[in-house]
């Protein structure tokens, strides 16, 4: 993540917009203040974090955008115009590479228009050094290949990689697959990949297959559409077939030491440690029911003279999730914003609520819509609803 740490920064008429940036206002927090920020269509968060008698600022984590060029911009203009005594200075912004990359990169709702207007579609989740991502891109050009990744740096060089190879029917996100799968409408996917995810067979828990993202694979998918997965790890596959069982409507095959057209850098390697390479494949056979609507998320409105009066660091345990309510923030006495995280005991995600004097809404990021969370954000708004009579 870009950042940098200054001794001291100057006092900030909101708003402020330098070449094309705009520093729009701060919301102030015990531990860290955040500078609302917009550039080129996307909104985020700048952090500034006291320590010591210094700052360290830099994107944060849940809303930075998808094109790391944009933070990288951000920053720099942030620190020469209101920064001094630059102590560390870790931004390495490249104008030219980010003019280049960002037809390819892009942000949920920019992949999800592409992905509602084509023809054929297929998804590759965690594409690393991007090798098979690439190969199908490129042989199967009537088709649109969306890549997620969550490894920043694996974007940036597989986007420099397609351009270089001209590759024009592929779009690359960094996000987590759980959140934007949640965002596709059901039955519009042809193909989807994992191929040789870290199989974590010292901590199942951590692994990218469950229950609950098989039920997403599956709802996205066309009739007749496949999921392959494919992993050197006998235990994480045999993991894995074990909560593929669990679905109604598939078809699945198993292949041991199948030969593809393509072969990743793991792949590469484990073949040569003479180690076995399994493929699972299910093809669904179900027709999917359509995902809850967006305005199922809502909430009415809740006074922020309530949020600030009420809020507690606190946690609510249910029989099958939580909500945990983390940070306070406020950007004026009439509009707040706090942090929470919430789902699944073993697949959890974090957003911010922000309240003004007429609106409550999830801000800059939204929880997936699965039915768990769903589940949460009723409690939440029930929670948010009793502070509101206190």
């Amino acid at each position: 993540m870009p950042n940098f740490i200054a001794s001291n920064i100057k006092k900030i008429n909101f708003p402020s917009t330098r070449d094309g940036v705009s520093f729009l206002k701060i919301a102030r927090g015990r531990k860290v203040d955040f500078i609302l920020t917009s550039v080129k269509n996307e909104t985020f968060f700048i952090t500034i974090k006291p320590k010591n008698d210094k700052f360290v600022i830099k994107g944060e984590k849940l809303t930075r955008p998808a094109k790391i060029g944009l933070l990288q911009k951000s920053l720099e203009i942030f620190r020469d115009e209101f920064c001094s005594g630059i102590i560390k200075n870790a931004i390495k912004f490249n104008k030219n590479s980010l003019l280049e990359n960002i037809g390819i990169i892009k942000n949920s709702d920019e992949a999800l228009i592409y992905l509602k207007n084509a023809k054929k579609v297929a998804i590759e989740i965690g594409f690393g050094s991007g090798r098979h991502l690439l190969f199908r891109a490129k042989n199967n050009p009537d088709m649109l290949f969306i890549g997620v990744e969550i490894y920043k740096p694996a974007i940036e060089q597989v986007a420099k990689l397609a351009l270089k190879q001209g590759i024009s029917n592929l779009i690359l996100l960094n996000c987590d697959a759980r959140n934007f799968l949640s965002l596709i409408d059901s039955n519009l996917v042809d193909l989807l990949y994992i191929h040789f995810p870290v199989p974590w067979d010292d901590a199942p828990h951590r692994r990218v297959i469950s229950d609950e993202i098989l039920t997403e694979i599956q709802r996205v998918l066309k009739f007749d559409a496949k999921f392959e997965l494919r992993s050197d790890s006998r235990e994480f596959v045999d993991f894995s077939l074990s909560k593929i069982l669990n679905l109604d409507g598939v078809e699945v095959l198993v292949f041991k030491d199948r030969d593809i057209e393509i072969s990743s850098k793991y792949e590469d390697r484990w073949k040569r440690q003479n180690k076995n390479i399994y493929d699972v494949i299910f093809t669904n056979k179900i027709v999917s029911d359509k995902i809850l609507k967006n305005d199922e998320f809502d909430f009415t409105p809740i006074s922020p003279h309530s949020i600030r009066q009420n809020f507690r660091n606190q946690t609510y345990k249910f029989n099958d999730f939580f909500i945990h309510f983390e940070e306070f923030y406020e950007f004026s006495c009439d509009e707040v914003m706090i942090k929470l995280s919430f789902g699944s005991f073993d697949m959890s995600e974090s957003c911010f609520i922000k309240f003004t004097k007429n609106r409550c809404e999830y801000f800059l990021t939204k929880p997936s819509k699965s039915e768990i969370n769903f589940k949460a954000h009723k409690k939440i708004e029930e929670i948010l609803n009793q502070w509101q009579m206190m």
